[in-house]
């Protein structure tokens, strides 16, 4: 099923049948959250959700955070649903501030840095522990 086929009935503001905006995109429903946890030595940071110029200040201060505080930072984006510009863009600064590596990226986001060449970039592994080691 397709992201946006799995989006519900869309709700209608009292203005006159116009849905409304946080439905109008089609993300509403996938609330972007940060977890954050050491493990072996690495700070953690685990990205869920879809990432937009709307939702992205957690993550933008929380990788912010862990460059000025860890030596090692590792995002973990298996679980984000959607990803623009505006999350590549916060990527590409993380990178530039530490050592970011980027494991296990959901589908949307391997296809964003594919797209734009940022694969070539930044460190991206397939588990955490290939993570945290190399």
């Amino acid at each position: 099923m397709l992201r946006d086929e799995a989006v519900g009935p869309t709700l209608m503001s009292d203005s006159g049948g116009t849905p409304l905006p946080e439905q109008a995109t089609g993300r509403a429903s996938q609330e972007a959250g940060v977890l954050q946890y050491e493990w072996r030595g690495a700070w953690v940071i685990a990205a869920r959700g879809a990432y937009d110029m709307e939702s992205i200040t957690p993550l933008a201060e929380a990788l912010e955070a862990a460059a000025k505080e860890h030596s090692r930072v590792v995002l973990e984006a298996s679980g984000v649903t959607f990803a623009d510009s505006t999350f590549l863009n916060l990527l590409i600064l993380a990178h530039r501030t530490g050592t970011l590596r980027l494991v296990a990226p959901s589908a949307p986001v391997r296809r964003v840095c594919e797209i734009t060449g940022v694969d070539n970039l930044l460190e991206i592994r397939d588990t955490l522990d290939d993570a945290v080691v190399s």
